[in-house]
């Protein structure tokens, strides 16, 4: 199990990994903006579901395939950013006509896509894991059990930037688009980052 000499690195780790920009926490404020509280906590709910599935995933390709997994790393990152940069799109020429009324974009469905697909994640659960978990852990169920722990932090931090988009929602509206081209210029930089990490 982590030794508790790194726990205070772990959980630093985790938090400033958490509550940094990423694609979940952008969409997060932007759904909260742009449909409400009710809505946005529908697809938050497959955020941490999709978060939950990339952890467990990412515990048994930690402990089953190892080095061989880390090849993969890299398309898996090129894989995110690139649906990284089709979010920043999708904000970006977004309005407030009947999409926003109908809330057709702000589900379970997309919540639970768009963390499949988050590149940012993936690398989170991996780190963790192989860094912190795997060299110290004598079983799977030891690598599993910092695994259940790990959709705790991320949707915590979706959750914070989702009520902050509640909170802020008529000064946003008021300045959508001003609002929808920084989202997407921090998307595109989130994309950026994860394929020059």
């Amino acid at each position: 199990m982590i030794p508790s000499s790194l726990i205070p690195s772990f959980v630093l780790y985790c938090v400033v990994s958490a509550i940094t920009p990423g694609p979940a926490n952008l969409c997060s404020l932007a759904s909260a903006v742009k449909y409400g509280r009710r809505q946005a906590l529908r697809q938050w709910q497959g955020i941490f579901i999709g978060f939950a599935v990339v952890a467990f995933a990412s515990s048994i390709a930690v402990w089953f395939l190892g080095e061989v997994m880390n090849r993969y790393l890299r398309v898996m990152a090129w894989i995110g950013a690139g649906y990284i940069l089709w979010l920043a799109w999708h904000i970006l020429h977004s309005d407030s006509g009947a999409e926003a009324e109908a809330g057709t974009h702000c589900n379970f469905l997309t919540g639970l896509l768009i963390q499949l697909t988050n590149a940012k994640i993936m690398i989170f659960c991996m780190t963790a894991l192989t860094t912190y978990t795997l060299p110290y852990a004598d079983s799977y169920w030891e690598v599993l059990s910092v695994a259940v722990i790990l959709p705790f932090t991320g949707p915590v931090a979706n959750l914070v930037w989702l009520f902050a988009g509640t909170t802020l929602q008529r000064f946003f509206q008021n300045r959508q688009r001003a609002v929808n081209i920084v989202m997407a210029l921090l998307l595109m930089f989130c994309s950026i980052s994860i394929i020059l990490s």
